[in-house]
């Protein structure tokens, strides 16, 4: 019998994360390793936890998480995004924490696109009068 699995996408940035939970201990992989092993900063590892500390089911989901694109804290925000779609489509009572807490929504800032006529996306030649 095939275990209990949902599934949920985040994006940020330029990030893309596909998540996936279901019922276990708690351990998280992110494309093949482990959490510690593929993010080496702390925060970056709290930022990945933050949806499953919110709504207290730290040791209860096993993730798996497949992200490409970005870098690091990017990939770490993509990831947290999926975890919370994949949770609020665990479970409903979990939809207003979430919500609240900003993890359903996607963020938006990405890089400007550079502009004709100018050195970067906003930042202009020199000006010269003669």
């Amino acid at each position: 019998m095939a275990k209990l699995t949902y599934y949920g996408t985040g994006r940020r940035k330029t990030s893309v994360a596909r998540v996936r939970i279901m019922p276990g201990q708690g351990h998280i992989t992110v494309n093949g390793k482990e959490l510690e092993e593929f993010f080496g900063r702390k925060v970056l590892q709290t930022i990945v936890k933050q949806p499953l500390v919110l709504i207290g089911v730290e040791g209860k989901y096993d993730v798996v998480a497949n992200v490409n694109g970005g870098g690091d804290s990017g990939q770490a925000g993509a990831i947290r995004h999926g975890l919370s779609r994949a949770l609020q489509v665990a479970d409903r009572a979990y939809r207003p924490a979430l919500k609240k807490a900003g993890f359903l929504s996607r963020d938006p800032r990405m890089k400007e696109r550079r502009k004709y006529g100018l050195k970067k996306a906003r930042k202009a030649p020199q000006f010269s009068k003669r």
